[in-house]
Formats: structure tokens, sequence, C-alpha cells
């Protein structure tokens, strides 16, 4: 049999464990080991600890725990040399353990964890013992913290159901102020029914009352249009009378000259009065304007068609700003960012407004410039250039849609001329009935 070191025989070697150590037992263990672990060199230790020799006790706890208690479990030398360090440092509590009578104020996991180091006789026994104590800690500890608890639970069930009895006075109050408040709701009801009755019936006279102001309107619409063919035929006997008048002329009836004269002036007399009672307007279209040809200054197909020009030659942008009341609308960073890209938005849009200003004036066209809202930071402070209409977009509103919201806002016939190279924003517009110009072609023409 191998000796201790207090010289007696290990009784407790042949003793085994047939149960997983507490928990308790096992921490305290790992502690022990920690703590000898730092009195043993290197050659003592076991192969699979010699990583840990630098680390603090703590540390050691908490990396090498298993592994410490693996070796302790299946080295006998390194427990031996274990309980030796335990024995040094704990003298009272080992040297109990060793004449089998351990001091019963000590702590039953820490007599438990130096039984399970040093395996005197009856080890198993007190690590059994010790975890059973444990166990039994443990339960007297969940059985308080059971007990707390259920006071606890018992509270607020005292609190739940003293805020159920005040809620249900509350929702009882508001019961009876429901109740009172739909009667009175009702009562109006009643009184707005009443209400509606007698205005149906006051419909009902109104439109009693307008049957026979319709009727009466046709009546006198009858009237009228008696009087009218009285007046036509009143016409129709003074046309006669004249017509006998200028037979009279012709054959050289002097005689009848003064009569003639008197009848004429009778004619124009009715007739002045019959214009205005029929509030005739005065006509507009005269015999020539009926006639189809070409007025000076406007242009034939065939002129037309001799000057045709391609889609990017600025001379298209020209003739169509000189159409009559022309307008202009150009999509502001799509050309600014066609044609001078790597300038700030600032610079870009005095350069692109600076240019639009000069174009105006030479043409007199109507020039609206759109710029997206989306693009700034904070509102610009601007003061656009005499004869530019200058517009930012609206926050959620892109600058296309703004495009498209100014080209319907035009009347049918009225030229529309909107510049962009977005192919979106060019069928769009061109459907609406705006003429498309590519931000090429207005660059070209500023230049």
């Amino acid at each position: 049999m191998v000796e201790t070191a207090g010289g007696g025989p290990q009784d407790g070697a042949a003793e085994v464990l047939d149960r997983p150590l507490p928990d308790g037992v096992r921490r305290k263990v790992v502690q022990i080991v920690a703590d000898g672990f730092g009195g043993l060199t290197v050659a003592e230790l076991p192969a699979q600890l010699r990583q840990y020799a630098r680390f603090a006790p703590n540390r050691r706890a908490k990396f090498a725990g298993n592994a410490m208690a693996a070796a302790l479990e299946t080295d006998p030398l390194f427990r031996q040399r274990i309980g030796e360090k335990l024995r040094e440092s704990q003298p009272e509590l080992t040297g109990a353990l060793d004449s089998g009578s351990p001091p019963p104020a000590a702590d039953p996991l820490d007599v438990a964890a130096a039984a399970y180091v040093l395996r005197p006789p009856g080890w198993v026994k007190l690590v059994a013992a010790a975890g059973e104590e444990a166990q039994r800690a443990e339960a007297e500890r969940a059985d308080e913290e059971t007990r707390a608890e259920l006071e606890r639970l018992r509270a607020e069930l005292d609190r739940a159901r003293e805020h159920t009895r005040s809620e249900t006075e509350r929702l009882r109050a508001e019961l009876d102020a429901a109740k009172k408040e739909t009667d009175s709701l009702h009562r109006k009801l009643r009184s707005a029914l009443a209400d509606v009755k007698r205005g149906e019936a006051a419909l009902r006279k109104l439109r009693g009352e307008m049957e026979a102001v319709r009727a009466e309107g046709q009546a006198q619409v009858s009237a009228a249009e008696s009087e009218t063919r009285r007046l036509k035929a009143r016409l129709g006997e003074t046309e006669a009378a004249l017509e006998a008048a200028r037979r009279a002329a012709r054959e050289g009836r002097s005689v009848e000259d003064m009569r003639v004269r008197l009848l004429l002036d009778t004619v124009l007399d009715a007739a002045q009065g019959l214009r205005r009672e029929l509030a005739l307007p005065p006509v507009s279209v005269r015999p020539a304007e009926t006639v189809d040809a070409v007025e000076p200054g406007r242009m034939t197909p065939k002129d037309i068609a001799a000057r045709a020009l391609s889609e990017d030659d600025p001379a298209v942008l020209d003739q169509l700003l000189a159409l009559p009341q022309a307008h202009l609308v150009v999509d502001g960073y799509n050309v600014t960012k066609t044609g001078y890209p790597q300038m700030p938005l600032e610079k870009q849009r005095l350069r692109l407004l600076g240019q639009l200003a000069q174009l105006a004036a030479q043409t007199g066209a109507e020039v609206t410039c759109v710029f997206d809202g989306a693009e700034l930071a904070a509102p610009v402070l601007l003061a656009p250039p005499r004869g530019v209409r200058v517009l930012f977009s609206k926050p959620g509103v892109t600058a296309d849609e703004l495009i498209r919201q100014l080209v319907r806002a035009e009347p049918p016939g009225r030229p529309v001329i909107v510049v962009s190279t977005d192919r979106e924003v060019a069928d769009g517009v061109a459907r609406a009935g705006a003429r498309p110009v590519a931000s090429a072609v207005l660059l070209k023409r500023l230049s």
C-alpha cells in the first residue's frame, strides 16, 4: 500500500465513488488544485497541465478546471502532491481527516473536497454526505425562495384584486355615463329625424314650385316663338313691299318715290328692332377668308419639305421657338449634367439660367427651367433672370413629374417644346402633345 505524508496506510484508496462528484464539491476540489498548482515545478505537473503553469489560480480554475479534475482522478502521484500542499495550507482540517474525526464546525463542502484529494478511509461517505448536505441546503434555499415567491405572488394577487375592484368601479361609472350619453344621442337622433322629415316636406314643396316656374317659362318661350313668327311674317310683307317699290322705281314711277322712301325707312327700323330682339351678333367671318390660299409670311408644305433639318441641328430649335406663343420647358439638371457635369450644382444652375435668359431675349418665347428639389440639401436663394421662370419640384415629386404637369396645364394646340435626354420624359410629353428636343441640341444652340 502507498504510504501517506502522515505515515498511515491509504486505507481509502480502494474506495470508489459510485456517483458523479457534486458540483459544490467539484468547485472546491478545482480550487484546491489551483491553489496547490503554483507550489509544484513544471516537471512535477502532468503533461496535460504544464501549459497552465504560468496562469494565476483564478485563471487556472476558469480555463483548466476540467483538465485538473481529470488529472487529479487519474494520476495518483499528482493527487498525492496536491494533498501535500493541502496539508501545508490547512494542517488542522487535514489532520482531523487523517484521524478520522472531521471538525463538526467545518464547511461540509470543504471537508468533502479535502477528503476527495487526500482519500482517507471513509472519504466516499464524506463526499456523499457533503453532496446530500449541499442538496438539502439547495432544497432549503429553493424552498425559501419558493415561499418568498409565493408571498410575492400573493401580494401581487391582492394588489391585482384591489386594482380589479377599482377598475370595475371605474368601468361601471363609465358605463353609466355612456348610457346617459346614449340616451342623449337617441333624443338628438329623434330630433334630427324630425328635422329631416320637415326638410323633405319643404323639398317637395320647392319641387312643386319649381314645376310651376318651369311651366310658366315654357309658356313664355311659346309666346316668344309666336312673336318671332309674327315678326318674320311682318318682315316678309315688308320685303315684298320693298320689292314692289324697287320695281316701281325701275319703271320710272317718280310719283311713288316719296312713298317708297317712307316704306324703306319703315323696313330699316323694323329690321333693327328685330336684330335687337333676337340679339344677333355681328358677322366676324368674311367670304374672302373662306378661300384656301397661302398668306404672306406663311410656309407651304413644299417650303417645309425643302427646309427639313436633322433632329440634332440647333436650327430645329430656332424654328420651334419662332412659332407663335411658343413655350420652352427645360429639364435643368439633365441639361447641365450633359454639358458640364464636373461643375458644382450651384454653378451649373447659374450658367444654364444665364444662357436661357439670353435665348429668351433673342426669341421672345416663354421659358421655364425645372430643377429636381431632391438634389438640394437646403432651400435655394435664387433671383431668377429676366424672362426665365425657375421651378423646383416639391418633396416627393420628381422634376420629370413636374415637367409632365406643366405640359398637361397648357391648352391643346399651343406649341410646347421640352428639352430632356430622358427617354421616359420625352415619350410622356410627346403623348401629351409637346415636342421633345434632346439636351445636346439646346447646348449647341446656347454655345
